[in-house]
C-alpha cells in the first residue's frame, strides 16, 4: 500500500499518518476522587469556591448538572448545590502527567502535549510493533489505568483534527477509530460546536447563516466561505471534508496564553472593572497552571465603548508564581488607567515570556481519505 496521499499545494505528496489523540477523563477531578475515596461518586469541582473563584475542572457527576470548566464558582454552586469544591494540586497533576507521557514515549517518538491531560501521538512508525494504531491506543489506555488508576479516552484516525474529535466521541473511558475513507462522513454528522478551533463566537455566526453541522458547512463552496469568513475559508472548507495536514510536533514552545471577556453591558465603575480583571486573571492562571507554564510578562487589553483598543504590558524579574501574583501584576497595569472616561466593553489578559518546555498545538488545516491503515 502506498505511503503517500494527495498532493499538497507545492506539488509534494502528503504522507499517510496514523494519529492517536489521548485525553484523560476529567483529569483533575479524577485525581482528587482517586486520592480521596470520600469524593468518589459525588459532584466535585476543582477550583476556588469564593465569589471570584472559577471551576478548573468538574467530575462527570458534576457535569450532569451543567457544571463545566471556566464557569464562575458561584454559578456552578447555584446549578449544583451539592457540589464539593476541592483546591487544585497542580504539582500532583503535573507529576501524573509526566508519568503518562513516559508511557506515550514507549509507543511514539513524536508526542505533542496540548496540556497536562491530553496529547497527540504519531504512531505511523509502529515503534512497539503492535500491528496497528488501534492496538497501540488500546494498550496505552490499559497501561494508564494500571499504572495511575485513572481512565483515558482515545481517538484514532489519519489526522489530528479527526483524532481529537474521535477521542471525545465515547467519553469517558472510550475509544473511537475513524479510518481513512470514513473521515468526511464522520465530520459531517457533527455539530459545528464540536469542531476544535471553532469558538462560540464563530459558531454563533455560523448558526446565524444556517450552518449547524459539518454537513451544512461542507455544502458551502470556497467563495461563499471567503465572503463570510475571510482568511479562514480554506481552513473551514478542509475541516468539513475531514482534511488536516498538520504534523504532530514534539517541540513547540508555548509563546503566550491568555483570555478575554466581552461584556453585555459596558463596565464603568472602578469596582466592576477590577472584579472583571480578577475573573479573567483566574481563568488565565488556571490555563497556565494546566500547561505547567510560568511567564514573566503580563499584558492587559482594554477595548472601550467606542471600540478603541489599548494594550499595556508589565514584565517582572521572576516568573509569575501563582494567581495572586498574576492579579497583582494586572492591577498594577490597570491602576493608572482608572477611572475610565467611557465604558469598557472588553478586557483581556495575556501571559508570555515563559520558562519551561510545555507545548501547544497549532490550528491550521489539512490528509485525504485513503484505504484503511488503522
Amino acid at each position: 500500500m502506498s505511503e503517500t496521499g494527495d498532493s499538497e499545494a507545492d506539488g509534494g505528496e502528503v504522507p499517510v499518518r496514523k494519529i492517536i489523540h489521548v485525553d484523560m477523563d476529567a483529569f483533575y477531578a479524577s485525581v482528587e476522587q482517586r486520592d480521596d475515596p470520600a469524593l468518589r461518586g459525588k459532584p466535585v469541582a476543582v477550583g476556588g469556591s469564593s465569589r471570584r473563584g472559577v471551576v478548573a475542572a468538574a467530575s462527570y457527576e458534576a457535569r450532569k448538572f451543567g457544571v463545566r470548566s471556566a464557569m464562575p464558582s458561584i454559578t456552578a454552586k447555584r446549578q449544583c448545590p451539592e457540589l464539593i469544591f476541592v483546591p487544585p494540586r497542580f504539582d500532583a497533576y503535573r507529576a501524573i502527567s509526566h508519568q503518562i507521557r513516559a508511557i506515550f514515549h514507549d509507543y511514539a517518538d513524536e508526542v505533542e502535549p496540548l496540556s497536562l491531560d491530553e496529547a497527540y501521538l504519531d504512531v505511523t512508525r509502529d515503534k512497539a510493533e503492535l500491528g496497528s494504531a488501534t492496538a497501540t491506543a488500546r494498550l496505552i489506555r490499559q497501561r494508564i489505568r494500571a499504572e495511575t488508576g485513572l481512565t483515558a479516552s482515545a481517538g484514532v484516525s489519519y489526522n489530528k483534527f479527526i483524532a481529537k474529535l474521535a477521542s471525545d466521541q465515547n467519553k469517558p473511558d472510550g475509544m473511537t477509530v475513524i479510518p481513512p475513507g470514513k473521515g468526511a462522513a464522520f465530520v459531517q454528522t457533527l455539530s459545528i460546536r464540536r469542531f476544535h478551533g471553532i469558538g462560540p463566537v464563530t459558531a454563533a455566526k455560523m448558526e446565524g447563516l444556517g450552518i449547524f453541522s459539518g454537513a451544512d458547512l461542507a455544502a458551502q463552496d470556497r467563495a461563499w466561505l471567503a465572503a463570510h469568513f475571510g482568511n479562514s475559508a480554506e481552513w473551514l472548507y478542509n475541516l468539513a471534508r475531514g482534511v488536516d495536514h498538520r504534523r504532530v510536533r514534539s517541540n513547540r514552545p508555548l509563546k503566550s496564553l491568555g483570555g478575554e471577556r466581552t461584556f453585555f453591558n459596558d463596565l464603568v465603575s472602578d469596582t466592576e472593572i477590577r472584579e472583571a480583571l480578577a475573573h479573567v486573571c483566574t481563568v488565565v492562571w488556571d490555563r497556565a497552571a494546566k500547561k505547567g507554564a510560568r511567564g514573566r510578562t503580563v499584558t492587559l487589553k482594554l477595548r472601550y465603548a467606542d471600540f478603541r483598543t489599548i494594550t499595556r504590558a508589565k514584565s517582572v524579574a521572576a516568573p509569575i508564581a501563582d494567581g495572586a501574583a498574576l492579579l497583582a501584576a494586572g492591577e498594577a497595569i490597570l491602576a493608572p488607567l482608572l477611572p475610565v472616561e467611557q465604558g469598557i466593553r472588553l478586557l483581556g489578559v495575556t501571559l508570555s515570556k515563559f520558562e519551561g518546555e510545555e507545548e501547544e498545538s497549532d490550528t491550521a488545516a489539512a490528509p485525504a481519505d485513503l484505504l484503511s491503515l488503522l
